[in-house]
């Protein structure tokens, strides 16, 4: 008969040896590929390839990214403060987004906005649709911009050189930067706004090259409908109202 002590390390032995099993065991467990809830409340959604690259991001306010490039994720220098989603390319470098956001200011000022844009290649914003309101001035807009071939890291560190100098030292750092390297033109804008309650109908421009409006298309708040053609200087040298 075996005495008291040994019958109590052998017990106490095999414990330790079941649980080391199951441990080891439990480290080959292949988590679930597949997963199906009602509901799922989160701060943030990442959306990656099998290979590990970043696609998509869905985010909330507080835990907004910097700007994505080559997988990497930079500062912002405007800094991101709404909820959305970023949408990235092959290489995990962002080429479009969606935000929202919207509240009520401590001066009582309604605040609402929504934006959905479509970048170039390591660019900013090609194509944009953006609907805004401050207060009594709203506005909704469709825009194409042209855009330089440089890489939006060029710029970024412009803005990192340009920390620590006043507001007129960094934007002419950025005008020297623009004139040299070329700069966002707008080419088309459809727009319709309005400020302090005023309704200013909805125009249609289009600029040339150089982002000079050159054909206004517009029908006022009145319903009176207009064309106007531009020389580069925005000069009207033609123009098209109803005859009667």
């Amino acid at each position: 008969m075996k005495a008291p002590g040994q019958r109590f390390l052998m017990i106490y032995s095999g414990v330790l040896t079941a649980v080391f099993v199951v441990t080891v065991a439990s480290g080959f467990v292949v988590s679930p590929r597949t997963m199906t809830l009602d509901q799922l409340d989160v701060q943030r959604i990442n959306l990656r390839e099998p290979d590990g690259t970043l696609r998509m991001v869905m985010t909330s306010a507080g835990k907004a990214p910097g700007i994505y490039i080559k997988g990497k994720d930079f500062p912002h220098p405007m800094g991101r403060k709404q909820a959305g989603f970023l949408f990235m390319n092959a290489e995990g470098t962002e080429n479009g987004g969606l935000s929202f956001g919207g509240e009520m200011g401590p001066d009582g000022v309604k605040n609402s906005n929504g934006h959905l844009s479509f970048d170039a290649y390591e660019q900013d914003q090609t194509m944009s649709l953006g609907s805004g309101q401050h207060g009594k001035q709203r506005t909704a807009s469709l825009q194409f911009v042209d855009y330089p071939d440089y890489s939006l890291m060029e710029l970024m560190k412009v803005f990192d050189a340009a920390k620590g100098m006043s507001d007129e030292q960094r934007n002419a750092k950025l005008e020297a930067f623009f004139n040299e390297r070329g700069r966002p033109t707008p080419r088309m804008t459809l727009n319709r706004g309005g400020k302090d309650g005023k309704d200013d109908g909805v125009t249609l421009t289009m600029a040339d090259t150089a982002g000079h409006p050159r054909i206004v298309m517009k029908v006022a708040a009145d319903g009176s409908p207009s064309l106007e053609m531009l020389d580069s200087n925005g000069k009207v040298v033609g123009k098209m109202v109803p005859t009667s």
